[in-house]
């Protein structure tokens, strides 16, 4: 199991703005160990963030995004008390979702 999603959402004049920090190696499968191993591939693929039901961003990350991919995006409504929910899919098939209450 993963480290959890750092996810800190705040909302201010109508307008919610989310940081998170999701804790992942985003190795890209072309690096070598000192042996001369290859380091096997391990990324996030896919991104998805929730207000309440409701999508405000998808991302698809490729390896060429770095370790412990930090991420801050803003969207329209929210409210103090509601949820903002995380959830990712690596190329190996784990996932991990996460919750926060907007503040």
């Amino acid at each position: 199991m993963s480290d959890p999603v750092r996810i800190r959402a705040t909302v201010a004049e109508g307008v919610t703005q989310v940081r998170l920090m999701a804790a992942h190696p985003m190795e890209t499968g072309r690096r070598r160990l000192a042996e001369g191993a290859l380091v096997a591939a391990h990324y996030i693929t896919d991104l998805t963030v929730l207000h309440e039901a409701r999508v405000v961003l998808q991302a698809r990350f490729g390896p060429s995004v770095s370790r412990d991919p930090y991420l801050v995006f803003s969207f329209a409504g929210g409210a103090p008390g509601e949820t903002v929910s995380v959830s990712w899919r690596d190329n190996r098939g784990d996932s991990r979702s996460d919750t926060v209450t907007i503040r």
